[in-house]
């Protein structure tokens, strides 16, 4: 989505303000001149609710029930999913806004062939499973999804396989720039047309009994394990690749291209990292199946509606809601406020733990800082089991984002509602991990509408007026979108996204800091602070692939591009009968295995528990080579994710900003869950009943953020990598590093989040000097701390002459250690490195402060903002 708003609005500031201006009449709400309106830019109510509704939320659907299971990352979550399709009987209905026909659900790809998704599709379909996907359709002069593609490749499949494309922009071989005027008119053919929302919901159902759904798309890019390994070059054996083709990405460097050409990757990735992706997913299943059923064959049939059965009449048919998916039209079991289910619950109360927790945890922050002390022998007694007596389904409600255009439905907006009473009745805590983060803080702001900046501003108020002890932590991308140079013209569009940003965060009256120093609170940061993620790598250039390369006259890369050719033709012909080419890369192998191979392939477990010391690993290689092989990268949050007190979890697809909250623009979904199993917990230092699900969530994020979890292998599956009719979520209760997280609010647990992220951040800063960065106030210091250094990623040799680059630049490649700040050469390298705990990072909220406009030269008016907003 981030490149969506990146290319888009590059296209659209070239519209002329008169142009704009008409737009922006012609889409105003009730004017003379948009008699047609379908909701493109439908006028956003106070309520937000649904006029048709009383449910909670204003949500279509009612409080309903079901089991849940979470899943951090990739991995484990496309594993689960694999599952369940490979025993799909009989329906297979799929919502995205991306999907890649060739992505590999299991890894490494030389191993599981069988599970490229279109194989899977393709099989299932051949038992007569019927398969339902509804991709976005994206704009085609400035998105590379293309859907089109998606919809060919599995509609040649199998006839079982049915593909909608949705919604329809402008008119096939519509030029905007050469037909500025026809502009005006777009309004009036809005039933037809809508410019630049998207269907952005990620939903799977399998057999009308198990769901997948949250933050992944099943495309490119997405899938990772919770290690976040960034370097993926395997000299001893290319077999081991594990992400093929264009699944291998950093589009910091390039954006995905020709996406129907899977195998070609312009990317070098002996040079280049990928750029990690973190994100959090769910399956599910019990009677709230029954609503998202009831919404894919509501989303089915609008959509038929409206396109398909015109277009392709007899080729596609409306779809019924079986009769145990009308859970949206049942009476609730019990409709009522979220915050009954919050506080001590009544008659659960266990008594309080028999260990002596503060010191013991005391002891854990030194046993688990790196560098900082000793090893703690104490062992408590008496910790829950993490289990509450007896089971009880979980309560879970459907909460969308939605209205004519997307769906044929008035506004709905129930995410947003569900985000603002959530924070506005959390007790002790919020944690809020998302892609965005733009929101308002007063009704009046203009241009940005969700209010649920003004929800997070009054809960602090209120906590710092009743002297609460109340924390509100915030993770979101270092950069919104994919641009590697801030500073160049193709950037403009990512840095509207970030002013945006920092508006909302720290910068003006109407920001969150703003307004709560304005409300007396001189100290906003204790009340609610703001993190990214970022993570290193090493780049296996070692001599094993230099002897490899000698031996057979082949170049690595040569030997690599035609596996991920054969790999990502699944092993068999394409449409087009080609197997591909595999000379260079049998040769490679044939001598691969008469040479010494030492060097590990990744050195991602080193900042996870129990990992190597990055200091004594092993390279077999020149000490030069070795200081070039370390590369970083920001790892980019796409998790769509609240969890208040734990006690509640809202997980979907919804980004933090009015794209995703006003039920207008993009279409959305996400879950409100509330567990009333409960565990033994603490909370502020008091003993507290959590919520099993919610709380262990919470606590295996923050323990992965601040590497207290152990190496997650790509090719070792546990039961956390199972759909949740096939076992539940497993977590180690009471272990050393989960006492350490349980009490989110202790001091020694503060101190040691914070003392790990300002840790990480000084590193990261001096050995590759990533931007944004607190040192970088002004365009000159940018220069100074990145563009001297770094080759530009990604950069056209015209554009450097442009931006005047050429002669800035320096030598070293993007994402690569910065040479001069290590007189001690590698082992002073190592060293440095060795202290990284985790991947958390301290968001760096003082970048380009001094700059008035840091997205100057982008013209935007009422019309464009909404792209960016």
């Amino acid at each position: 989505m981030d490149s969506f708003l990146k290319k888009v609005g590059e296209g659209i500031q070239t519209v002329s303000q008169e142009v704009g201006k008409h737009v922006e009449q012609a889409l105003k709400p009730g004017s003379d001149t948009n008699p047609n309106q379908q909701g493109q830019n439908v006028q956003d109510d106070d309520a937000g609710n649904n006029s048709q509704t009383n449910h909670r939320f204003g949500s279509f659907a009612p409080q309903n029930s079901g089991n849940a299971k979470w899943y951090v990352d990739g991995a484990s979550y496309f594993w689960a999913v694999s599952e369940a399709l490979e025993r799909a009987q009989e329906s297979i209905m799929i919502l995205d806004w991306w999907l890649s026909p060739e992505l590999y659900l299991r890894r490494p790809p030389s191993d599981n062939e069988r599970y490229r998704l279109d194989r899977m599709l393709r099989d299932a379909a051949e038992r007569g499973v019927k398969v339902y996907v509804i991709v976005y359709r994206e704009v085609q002069a400035a998105l590379t999804l293309d859907s089109e593609h998606t919809r060919r490749a599995l509609e040649a499949l199998n006839p079982n396989i049915k593909c909608f494309r949705h919604p329809d922009h402008l008119p096939a071989g519509y030029d905007l720039k050469d037909n500025l005027g026809r502009i005006k008119s777009w309004a009036n053919i809005a039933d037809d047309v809508v410019l630049y929302w998207a269907h952005h919901e990620k939903l799977i159902i399998v057999d009308n009994r198990l769901v997948f759904m949250g933050g992944l798309d099943l495309c490119f890019g997405r899938w990772d394990t919770s290690s976040h390994p960034i370097a993926d070059v395997h000299p001893g054996n290319i077999r081991n690749v594990v992400w093929p083709g264009q699944d291998y990405n950093n589009a910091r460097v390039y954006d995905f291209d020709a996406v129907q050409k899977w195998e070609d990757n312009k990317l070098d990735r002996t040079k280049s990292s990928r750029m990690g992706w973190s994100d959090v997913a769910l399956s599910l299943n019990g009677r709230i199946v029954n609503d998202l059923v009831a919404h894919f064959v509501d989303r089915w049939n609008f959509i038929f509606k409206d396109k398909y059965e015109k277009k392709n009449p007899g080729k596609y048919a409306q779809l019924t809601v079986p009769s145990q998916a009308s859970g949206s039209h049942r009476e609730d079991y019990r409709e009522g406020h979220h915050g009954e289910h919050r506080g001590e619950h009544r008659g659960e109360h266990r008594g309080e733990h028999r260990h002596r927790y503060e010191n013991y945890v005391d002891g854990l922050t030194e046993q688990f800082s790196k560098g900082f002390g000793g090893l703690g022998d104490f062992i408590p007694h008496g910790h829950g089991s993490g289990r509450g007596d007896g089971q009880q389904d979980i309560r879970i409600q459907l909460t969308r984002s939605c209205s004519e255009w997307s769906s044929g439905h008035k506004l709905e907006k129930s995410i947003q509602n569900a985000y603002i009473d959530a924070i506005k009745n959390a007790e002790h805590f919020v944690y809020i991990e998302n892609q965005f983060f733009i929101t308002a803080t007063d009704p009046k702001q203009h241009p940005v509408k969700n209010q649920i900046g003004t929800a997070i501003v009054e809960r602090i108020i209120r906590a710092w007026q009743e002297g609460q002890n109340f924390k509100i932590w915030v993770l979101m991308p270092a950069v919104p979108a994919f641009a590697g140079d801030l500073k160049s013209e193709g950037a403009l569009g990512t840095r509207a996204i970030m002013e945006f940003q920092y508006d909302s965060i720290s910068r003006g009256k109407n920001s969150i800091m703003g307004k709560l120093r304005q409300a007396g609170v001189e100290d906003p940061g204790r009340y609610i602070s703001f993190y990214n993620l970022r993570n290193f790598d090493r780049i296996n250039t070692s001599r094993t692939m230099a002897d490899t390369q000698s031996r057979g006259g082949v170049s690595y890369e040569e030997a690599r591009r035609e596996h991920d050719e054969y790999v990502g033709s699944g092993g068999y012909s394409d449409n087009q009968g080609r197997y591909g080419r595999t000379d260079h890369y049998d040769r490679y192998q044939q001598e691969a295995h008469n040479v010494r191979d030492t060097t590990l392939d990744t050195i991602s477990s080193a900042y996870m528990l129990g990992g190597p010391n990055v200091a004594s690993l092993p390279w077999d290689g020149n000490p030069e080579d070795e200081i070039d092989a370390y590369v970083s990268e920001l790892l980019y949050i796409h998790t769509k994710l609240l969890i208040a007190d734990d006690r509640l979890v809202i997980c979907g697809s919804a980004n933090l900003n009015d794209r995703s909250q006003l039920g207008s623009h993009d279409s959305e979904i996400a879950v409100v869950i509330e567990d009333p199993n409960t565990v033994d917990s603490r909370v502020n230092g008091r003993p507290y009943r959590a919520s099993r699900f919610a709380t262990s969530l919470r606590r295996y994020i923050f323990r992965k953020h601040i590497g207290l979890i152990p190496d997650q292998r790509w090719d070792r599956p546990d039961q956390n990598w199972q759909p949740v009719d096939a076992s539940p979520n497993k977590y180690d209760w009471g272990s050393r590093e989960d006492q350490l997280v349980e009490d989110p609010l202790s001091p020694q647990f503060l101190q040691f989040w914070e003392r790990t992220a300002r840790s990480n951040t000084e590193i990261f800063s001096r050995a590759f000097h990533p931007v944004p960065n607190d040192r970088v106030r002004t365009w000159q210091d940018y220069d100074q701390f990145f563009s001297r250094h770094f080759i530009i990623p990604g950069q056209k040799e015209e554009d450097k002459k442009k931006d005047g680059q050429a002669a800035k630049q320096g030598s070293t490649e993007y994402g690569h250690i910065v040479k001069e700040e290590f007189p001690g050469g590698v082992r002073e390298v190592k060293d440095w490195l060795s202290r990284i705990q985790g991947t958390l990072v301290n968001m760096p909220l003082d970048f380009l402060v001094d700059v008035d406009d840091i997205a100057h030269g982008l013209a935007l008016n009422d019309f464009t903002e909404e792209l960016y907003t």
